[in-house]
């Protein structure tokens, strides 16, 4: 909370100087029941600012572009050919299977866990691994390529939403999509919808508005 810009540039200019292929960048979130919430509460730390930190986000946007990185997820930026495949994976709705305890797995309908208890799962009960698992709607399927596409340097394909969900889908989030391009916050490549560095501030609020 306390980082000044002047220290922050510090900071991104060692990691470019270092040649770091790969940079991944989050916000701090206070969580509850942590120390750093109670020192927050008892004062003797400083709150989160969102204006600054959506301040120094943008400056670390401009100095790693410049520097020839590419911001290719809302968290994520890398040299050219340095994305990390596991993650790009998530994003894109690879189906991949998650072994151990805890462990998910995905296939492009249905998502399941394992169970968090080592020893249950260890014994494993008539060889069957204890899970649980929860099957997406369409509505659920296409509001998490909705919230994940519009996270990536790509963008979201409306094509793609008309060929996988149909006609209705892709014509309203072509429709709904119109006023985030007059503010400047999504810009239209052919038929992709892609974040602008504005856009990127508000990306959870503005995936949220185009939610089915």
């Amino acid at each position: 909370p306390t980082l000044s810009d002047e220290d922050w540039k510090i900071n991104v200019d060692t990691l470019i100087n270092l040649d770091v292929p790969h940079i991944a960048a989050y916000a701090l979130t206070v969580e509850p029941s942590t120390a750093l919430q109670k020192m927050i509460s008892l004062k003797k730390k400083e709150m989160v600012d969102p204006g600054k930190q959506a301040s120094q986000f943008l400056m670390l946007m401009d100095w790693l572009g410049e520097s020839g990185y590419q911001h290719y997820e809302i968290s994520n930026f890398c040299k050219p050919g340095k994305k990390s495949r596991h993650n790009s994976s998530y994003w894109k709705g690879t189906p991949y299977i998650g072994i151990g305890p805890s462990a998910h797995s995905f296939d492009g309908t249905r998502r399941s866990w394992n169970i968090s208890n080592n020893a249950i799962y260890i014994r494993m009960d008539k060889n069957v691994i204890p899970f649980e698992e929860e099957v997406l709607t369409t509505t659920q399927q296409l509001n998490e390529y909705i919230m994940t596409s519009l996270r990536t340097m790509e963008g979201l394909d409306v094509d793609e939403v008309r060929n996988k969900f149909g006609n209705k889908y892709a014509d309203k989030l072509s429709e709904s999509s119109i006023k985030f391009e007059n503010r400047q916050q999504i810009v239209r490549q052919k038929n992709n919808l892609i974040l602008t560095n504005q856009g990127k501030l508000f990306a959870d609020g503005i995936a949220a508005e185009l939610f089915f």
